[in-house]
């Protein structure tokens, strides 16, 4: 098997030179129609000017003509689907290469300052996990895969997801297919609204009112054309009266059933794209041939259904146009519309919820499947059962964030004996993105993805942090009290039944050494009575001595760094015991301050 990297510059490769070769046709035809439009001027030189020829032969150059803008047009297709198909290799090589950040959703829309981690381990934003993982098309497939980031499964679904994300990982095809499904549309859906519509009682599916509608536009049209004919205008205005009598009638309810759908037809199209994906594929899972039974059943298969309402969504947005305007009363064409949507909704709105379910499941797993097969070397947790309480065992632990060329691993282990690591260290030293580290690897675990490490062993947990907290002089708090509100939170978390792992930085450090080192016991204790394990990082070398007072549950451990020609080096290499000197007063003579 070829290296990711290898694999996906040979298919860019390839993609662009299918893209030189359709810009070399592209070139020729346009050419080849300038002389067929050359030689149609001297037909019809000497056939409707001289009369030296037939005005029949005109027919040759305007049908070859015609063939050569189909053919131009499919050809300028296949060249955008290539540039989209080399974009799509060249974005899987820059995250291979760690040149990501800053291309891609970023997730920004599920950011939640008082969630429990999420803000602390960098999930959204520019640089952050999901602009890493996300590939999805639909605001329903990223809604997903936030959910699988925010909240951990239980573990049986993650190992099913650990399952399809192994099944789907050399799937580069199907990867490649999905991602050029939007052709360049430019799609908006709101699945939320798009259920609710859906789901509502329709008022107008009544299929003999839609064919006493339609029969009376036709009949509106046929008069029409009979009084420009013949003068006979009664008929007309007769039928236009009814029409204007069945409009009134029938308006307020039409408006409803194309009120709140939430989606524009582009989005529509590609939502429908992506369920014929599902429905085309082949599967071994469980869960993905469930998908495709449920959507394949009935006398419509479930991508043939929305592709319906996208034309009826077209409709729709039409009535803005100023023909449509024109025809609106006597065409009866709101009501139209509105029966219209209401058919579909009284056939289709049932399934309408599985649909985006199943589009959504498919898209998050086709982010975790991509970033699988970019990193090989990356390995899927093993879940163990809390029988013997929450458990933590990563063997050379790193930051997925980090460029591959600037990561230090490091390993770390909690469970039964060693519940808390305390970590010592002087500033920069590491000590926050060790828990960033331990984090954003238990985020990937309970996605179903693999993680960052060697190996890692856990139970399954909930997850509490407190990395980063700042005053707020809008709520009038402290730097201090925003620390402890949140570790409020988590503690709470604990006193649940759910086990939990805990990672604190600089804990309790808006107060004096004293109350620090008093709150910091209380506080361990309080979350080791109630089964959590995590880590505690400080710079505070007196809070290194509670290990000593909470039954050896505590393991001192530290960062160090280096003075070396001058020059202050770290290594980010996690050692056993409490770190033995700060580097507070280096730091502040390396930068030029006198102390």
């Amino acid at each position: 098997m070829s290296l990711p990297s290898a694999e996906y510059a040979t298919r860019r490769n390839e993609r662009l030179t299918a893209r030189a070769e359709c810009e070399r046709v592209h070139l020729r035809i346009g050419n080849i129609k300038l002389l067929v439009i050359a030689a149609a001027l001297a037909l019809a030189w000497f056939s409707l000017i001289r009369g030296d020829a037939s005005g029949y032969w005109l027919l040759i150059p305007v049908a070859a003509y015609l063939a050569l803008a189909l053919w131009h047009e499919l050809t300028l297709r296949a060249r955008a689907r290539a540039e989209r198909a080399a974009a799509f290799y060249e974005r899987g090589l820059a995250r291979i290469e760690d040149r990501w950040s800053g291309n891609g959703a970023t997730g920004e829309r599920f950011r939640d300052a008082k969630h429990v981690y999420a803000d602390d381990l960098d999930l959204f934003g520019n640089g952050g996990l999901f602009q890493l993982l996300s590939s999805a098309q639909t605001p329903m497939g990223e809604q997903r895969l936030a959910d699988w980031l925010l909240r951990a499964a239980p573990v049986g679904e993650i190992r099913e997801r650990q399952s399809i994300v192994n099944e789907l990982h050399e799937s580069l095809d199907l990867r490649e297919n999905t991602a050029l499904l939007e052709a360049g549309l430019v799609g908006a859906v709101d699945p939320d609204a798009l259920v609710a519509w859906a789901g509502a009682e329709p008022k107008l599916a009544n299929p003999w009112l839609r064919i006493f509608v339609a029969m009376l536009a036709l009949l509106q049209i046929a008069l029409t054309i009979l009084w420009i004919a013949s003068g006979a205008h009664l008929p007309f205005f007769v039928v236009l009266a009814v029409n204007i009598g069945v409009y009134t009638r029938l308006r307020k309810s039409a408006e409803n059933a194309v009120a709140g759908i939430g989606c524009n037809e582009e989005g529509l199209l590609i939502f429908s794209k992506i369920l014929r994906q599902i429905e085309a594929s082949q599967f071994t899972s469980e869960k993905l041939i469930r998908f495709q039974s449920e959507l394949r059943r009935g006398p419509r298969c479930a991508s043939r259904a929305i592709s319906r309402l996208a034309h009826i969504v077209n409709w729709i947005d039409a009535r803005d146009s100023l023909l449509m305007k024109v025809i609106e009363l006597p065409l009866l064409y709101t009501v139209q519309v509105g029966l219209a949507a209401d058919s579909w909704r009284k056939r289709e709105g049932h399934r309408t919820r599985f649909c985006v379910d199943a589009v959504a499941e498919f898209e998050a797993l086709l982010s975790l499947s991509a970033y699988a097969y970019e990193h090989p070397e990356d390995s899927f947790p093993e879940f163990m059962t809390s029988e013997n309480g929450a458990h933590f065992e990563g063997k050379e632990l790193g930051h997925p964030l980090i460029s591959a060329a600037r990561c230090v691993r490091n390993s770390v282990y909690l469970g039964s004996g060693m519940r808390v690591l305390l970590v010592s260290g002087s500033n920069m030293s590491g000590k926050s993105t060790l828990l960033r580290t331990v984090g954003v690897n238990f985020v990937l675990a309970m996605a179903g993805a693999p993680v960052r490490a060697e190996s890692l062993k856990l139970s399954w947990t909930a997850l509490g942090t407190r990395i980063r907290s700042t005053d707020s002089l809008q709520e009038s708090r402290s730097n201090f009290y925003t620390e402890i509100l949140r570790i409020r939170e988590v503690v709470a978390l604990a006193e649940r039944e759910t086990p939990l792992l805990f990672l604190f930085d600089e804990l309790l450090e808006g107060t004096n050494s004293h109350d620090r080192q008093i709150g910091s016991q209380g506080l361990l204790q309080t979350l080791l009575d109630c089964g959590a394990i995590g880590l505690v990082t400080t710079h505070d070398l007196a809070l290194t001595k509670i290990g000593m007072t909470l039954d050896g549950h505590i393991r001192n451990v530290h960062f160090e760094d280096q003075i070396v020609n001058g020059e202050m080096t770290f290594d980010y290499k996690l050692r056993d015991g409490i770190v033995p000197k700060s580097n507070a007063l280096d730091l502040m003579r390396w930068i030029g301050l006198r102390v």
